[in-house]
């Protein structure tokens, strides 16, 4: 199949400038606030935890998802200061996102990194690198053995991505990852620092409740807050009319309005998580602070013609797991057939596995 050419995007004809920059100055008394009270609600409801033990451990559990729901705020935070968003300070960014990246188990200038690299790539077929969910498209997945396939339905299971993957991702593989490349000096002590001041807090939690009592607070709190930052990060880009490209037509304005989704939720869990389903603004102008992004997409019309997405609507997503270059539309498991099919017309029943682009993006977790 023929790659397409560069293309252009009404984005372009934008100044971008002129609309957005209203918006990106933080404001100190703001980022005051939201940072106070994350970590203050955070601390109430972990200390709530330690209490429920003697209670019962049933409640313990209830009380794990609203802290969890907190890490994830407090996330959102570490997330801004990576941007430089947070404060104007690139001092102060870069302490607060590194103290809070202990709270959240993810080293702050190894996840900047990362991400940074996310925020130029999504929606490049030639850039599915770091700070990904793997993606095949139909090709790709056709094109490999039987066993790699399996491997990969396994990969993007529901229960992989929330389940096994958070615990993978937060627990083990921000401790070494051993996915970046040596000379990240700075990411690498980013990431021993952490464990640093990780192992620091378990001593000190364990002498003042005992190690079997804070694992048994810490790691549900763990899980959840994991699970519900990947789902998040999932249904914001992994949609059925999201944006995929190889990088010669791939367009900077078009991965970011079509991209990335517009997540509508209830207030308090927009609260909760600091406008993160304003997901679409974040991809074009990633300097806004997370406190702005609802009064840009308010006042802005163009702002708002993007895919929405509902929590309840955004569950299916979860089962749609490659990209249809023909269609340019993610598809699941179950479409194979009708594709394969549509396939054998065009190219031939041979011709229709052979077709594929080369170096298809390795299965691993990012």
């Amino acid at each position: 199949m023929a790659k397409e050419k560069s293309a252009s995007h009404p984005g372009d004809a934008i100044d971008w400038n002129a609309m957005l920059g209203p918006y990106r100055s933080p404001i100190l008394w703001k980022s005051v606030w939201q940072l106070t009270n994350s970590i203050a609600l955070f601390i109430a409801l972990w200390c709530a935890m330690v209490w429920s033990l003697r209670v019962g451990y049933w409640l313990t559990l209830l009380l794990a998802l609203p802290t969890a729901i907190m890490v994830a705020r407090i996330f959102m935070v570490q997330h801004d200061c990576g941007h430089g968003s947070f404060f104007k300070s690139t001092t102060a960014n870069n302490t607060v996102g590194f103290i809070l990246g202990i709270v959240t188990l993810v080293p702050y200038t190894y996840w900047r990194k990362t991400h940074a690299i996310h925020h130029a790539t999504s929606g490049d077929l030639d850039g599915r690198d770091f700070g990904d969910i793997d993606t095949l498209t139909v090709r790709e997945y056709l094109s490999r053995s039987r066993s790699k396939r399996v491997l990969y339905r396994m990969y993007r299971h529901p229960l992989v991505l929330l389940v096994v993957g958070p615990a993978w991702q937060f627990i083990l593989k921000h401790r070494l990852p051993l996915d970046i490349p040596r000379k990240w000096k700075r990411e690498w002590a980013s990431v021993h620092w952490t464990n640093v001041g990780l192992a620091a807090v378990t001593i000190l939690m364990s002498w003042w409740i005992g190690i079997e009592r804070f694992l048994m607070v810490q790691l549900p709190v763990t899980l959840i807050a994991g699970a519900i930052g990947v789902y998040l990060f999932y249904v914001q880009h992994q949609y059925e009319d999201t944006y995929w490209r190889y990088r010669e037509a791939w367009n900077y304005y078009a991965s970011g309005l079509e991209g990335a989704s517009h997540l509508v939720m209830p207030r308090v869990l927009q609260w909760c998580t600091a406008n993160i389903g304003l997901h679409h603004i974040h991809h074009i102008a990633s300097r806004i602070p997370n406190y702005r992004l609802q009064k840009c997409f308010d006042e802005n019309p163009m702002l708002q013609k993007v895919t929405t997405l509902t929590l309840p609507a955004s569950v299916k997503t979860l089962w749609l797991t490659l990209w249809d270059e023909d269609e340019k539309r993610l598809v699941g498991f179950r479409d194979l057939r009708r594709i394969r099919e549509r396939l054998a017309r065009e190219m031939g029943a041979g011709a229709a596995i052979m077709a594929t682009k080369p170096d298809a993006v390795p299965v691993t977790w990012r």
